[in-house]
Formats: C-alpha cells, sequence, structure tokens
C-alpha cells in the first residue's frame, strides 16, 4: 500500500501594508536551540554511536506512514471554502499567524488525501477556479515572498486532528545534514512518547520537494508558561537526554516560530 505522503508547504510572505494580517500572510521562524549543559563535549562520541545499517530502501517508505495515503501542504492564501467542497481532494489541517518570528507572515497546513494524485487533481482544477484564480492576483498585490513544501508525515507521530482552543502553536524546524533522515527517525520514534502526556504532539514532518532533509515537528501549549513546564518535563523524564545527545549533532540549523491560529483553522 502506498505510503501517507504529507506535504508541508510552509509558505513565507510578508504583507507590503494594509489594516494588518490576513490569511494571506505568511509564517516564518525565528532562530531557537536546545540543548543541555550536562550533554556538552557529547558531540565528538556521538559521532561513534547509533550506527545506522545500509539500507536498500527509501527514506520516504522507511518513515512515513503507510495504511494512508495522505498529502500534507502548508501553503498560504488558499480559500477556506476549498477545505469544504468535496470536489477537491484536498482538507485544512490548520492556519496561523506568526506571534514571534518575523511578523506579518503565515502559515497553512492543506492535506491532500490520496497523495500526489491527489494534488495534481487538485491543482489541475483550481486552474479552472475563476474565485481562486481572482483572490490569486488580489493576493499578490500584497506579498513579498512566498515558498512552499511537500513532506510526508512521520509513521510514529500523531496524525494532526481538530482541537478546540485556545491553544498557541510551535513550529519547530531543523535542516538536518545529508544522509541523516534515517537515524533522526529512529531516535524520535523512541523520544516522542516523553512528549504526549500533555497531548501537546500535533504532527511531524519531512521534506520530500522543495529543501531537502528539513524535518517540521509541530506543538500546541495553553499558553508560553505551559510551553516551558512541558518541556522542562521532559528534561526530567529518563531517556529524554539521551535523544537530544544524539539528535543534535544530526542538525544544522534550527528554526523555531510561535503562532496564533486563525478563526477558520480546524487546530484552535
Amino acid at each position: 500500500m502506498a505510503p501517507r505522503l504529507c506535504s508541508i508547504s510552509v509558505t513565507a510572505r510578508r504583507l507590503l501594508g494594509g489594516p494588518g494580517p490576513r490569511a494571506g500572510d505568511v509564517a516564518s521562524a525565528a532562530a531557537a536551540r536546545f540543548y543541555s549543559k550536562d550533554n556538552e563535549g557529547s558531540w565528538f562520541r556521538s559521532l561513534f554511536v547509533h550506527k545506522v545499517d545500509p539500507r536498500k530502501d527509501a527514506h520516504s517508505t522507511l518513515l512515513s506512514k503507510k495504511e494512508t495515503s495522505n498529502l500534507y501542504k502548508i501553503q498560504e492564501a488558499v480559500l477556506p471554502k476549498l477545505h469544504l467542497d468535496e470536489d477537491y481532494p484536498c482538507s485544512l489541517v490548520g492556519n496561523w499567524n506568526t506571534w514571534y518570528g518575523e511578523q506579518d507572515q503565515a502559515v497553512h497546513l492543506w492535506r491532500f488525501s490520496g497523495g500526489y494524485p491527489a494534488l495534481m487533481d487538485c491543482m489541475n482544477k483550481l486552474k479552472n477556479n475563476k474565485e481562486y484564480l481572482e483572490f490569486r492576483r488580489e493576493r499578490s498585490q500584497m506579498l513579498l515572498s512566498r515558498r512552499n513544501q511537500l513532506l510526508l508525515e512521520f509513521s510514529f507521530w500523531n496524525e494532526p486532528q481538530p482541537r478546540m482552543g485556545p491553544n498557541i502553536y510551535e513550529l519547530r524546524t531543523y535542516k538536518l545534514k545529508p544522509g541523516t533522515m534515517i537515524e533522526w527517525g529512529n531516535n524520535w520514534a523512541r523520544a516522542i512518547k516523553y512528549r504526549q502526556e500533555n497531548q501537546e504532539a500535533v504532527g511531524g514532518f519531512f521534506s520530500q520537494i522543495g529543501e531537502l532533509y528539513v524535518v517540521h515537528h509541530l506543538w500546541a501549549y495553553k499558553d508560553l508558561q505551559s510551553r516551558e513546564e512541558t518541556r522542562n518535563a521532559a528534561w526530567r523524564k529518563r531517556g529524554w537526554d539521551e535523544n537530544v545527545y544524539y539528535t543534535v549533532p544530526l542538525v544544522r540549523h534550527m528554526e523555531s516560530r510561535i503562532m496564533i491560529p486563525l478563526k477558520i483553522s480546524p487546530l484552535q
């Protein structure tokens, strides 16, 4: 059965002006790092542990969900009404404005049921959707930049489901060293259990089209204080520090953005 395709199109669009953030705003991120002082000096040692056996399988096959074939996309400013139109094989998972990170930006996450064929079917239909084309024309006059990504969903992560609010969301982005995705997945398949007690884990994705070896983790918290307490509690659990110990050396760059859901977002 085909693997579940998750596409996160992270669209970074900055408004040139106007009365305030709109659904066409784009989200980007402020850099953030996490690492425990207890693990200082572990970088060199980590090079000689957790060796990964050679595989002939594609990373996307090994790490992604296989029971369904859903494609996720974070794309800015797509009409919310497409979510309710059964003729379009896409559904809105969530959309947010950036609170901390670059300002005047938004992130929109879409799911395409059926993988790449569903994505192409939707794109072809949008070419003939006059309302959508007019919306894009008006939107283009307000935007400075935009970018998309298509990703797969990690098999061991929760599938994003609508939730009641109010919540804040954190989108943590990790740019990995090429060739380390399997090692990252092996470690996080064990580590995710340390971050599920408060139902903060929303979804985890890795890129297939766009910039490669990019991982996105999406978390939900009641507020910033709850985020701080939840993250600190993880360090008191035996095994969490080991996950950080082994995965930090795999990372080339990290970003964190705190986001507020829009009123139309299923994730509140």
